[in-house]
């Protein structure tokens, strides 16, 4: 069986709007599963440079999937280990959320596999 991998990937700068309040975390975030391919998250890896707790948010179709809080100066690697098909047409994006007014940066890789 053929199977691409694909990666969400970035540095990247945010600024808090509240920790309930998630926004688009940039323009290299997003991938929408190719017709007639299955999609399968693989792993997350990111990194934080702010003093505070943040929190990526893995959306699917416009809706929270999957969150990922990263520690204060910190960093965390979560193996997903293929929990779950995405449908062709399915569209995934990275979110963050933060502390209101907390600046930093964000380092976000999250692998995928097409098959």
């Amino acid at each position: 069986m053929h199977s691409t991998p694909r990666f969400l990937q970035g540095v990247l700068a945010f600024e808090g709007k509240g920790l309930d309040q998630p926004a688009p975390v940039g323009v290299a975030s997003g991938y929408v599963v190719p017709p007639g391919v299955v999609a399968q998250a693989v792993y997350f890896r990111g990194g934080n440079s702010s003093d505070e707790l943040i929190c990526v948010v893995l959306m699917r179709d416009g809706k929270p999937m999957r969150y990922f809080p990263i520690g204060a100066k910190g960093d965390v690697h979560i193996p997903l280990r293929v929990v779950e098909d995405l449908d062709s047409g399915t569209a995934v994006e990275l979110w963050l959320a933060a502390p209101a007014g907390v600046t930093g940066t964000v380092i976000i890789d999250l692998g995928l596999v097409e098959v």
